[in-house]
């Protein structure tokens, strides 16, 4: 088991001054980018970047909701409730109550299933790895433990057993990540950000 500390990450400023993103980990096959999880600080409205070819799965992690717009189709991002989209919709967004941060896993789903699933305690359950992939938690409130272990807000956890004991308490929130691979996953390299 890995874990990224939150106040390991680096902040890295939007060209239009729009927020900051923080990358956490990414998954590589070749020079390809196979899969992404970052966190973004989104200070005010305005358009999403272009990721054709990729699905995106936002979570808001912490702040208020908003909106996104591409013509016709309207998502509503509120609260540790993913939303999950093509990466090629034009989207803008527009905030509902200021300021906000959220989680972005972006995956090529030729090469790769994804899904983001919220836990909130109380709990205490068993979660099985499915198959080969990725398999992490991202913390989002209070201080669960896993395996053990506790974490902190804004933590991500990378588990590499079969299965983790997830234990959370009234108040504790995380965000479980999955990633499936075919047959070639033993192609595809986990990068984490700053280990």
């Amino acid at each position: 088991m890995q874990i990224l500390k939150f106040d390991a990450l680096v902040d890295v400023p939007w060209k239009n001054g729009g927020g900051t993103t923080r990358n956490i980990a990414k998954g590589m096959r070749d020079d390809h980018i196979v899969w992404t999880i970052s966190r973004a600080d989104v200070a005010q409205d305005g358009p999403f970047s272009d990721f054709a070819g990729m699905t995106r799965v936002l979570t808001v992690i912490s702040g208020g909701a908003m909106t996104l717009e591409s013509g016709a189709v309207l998502l509503e991002a509120k609260l540790w409730e993913p939303v999950r989209f093509d990466g090629a919709l034009k989207i803008r967004s527009r905030l509902k109550d200021g300021p906000l941060t959220d989680l972005n896993l972006m995956f090529d789903p030729l090469r790769c299933g994804g899904d983001v699933v919220t836990h909130q305690g109380p709990l205490d359950q068993q979660i099985t790895r499915a198959g080969k992939g990725l398999f992490a938690f991202h913390i989002l409130s209070g201080t669960p433990t896993l395996n053990g272990t506790a974490c902190s807000t804004g933590d991500t956890v990378f588990v590499e057993q079969p299965s983790a004991d997830l234990r959370l308490a009234k108040g504790d929130a995380v965000l479980e990540i999955r990633l499936t691979y075919p047959d070639q996953s033993d192609a595809i390299k986990l990068c984490i950000a700053t280990l």
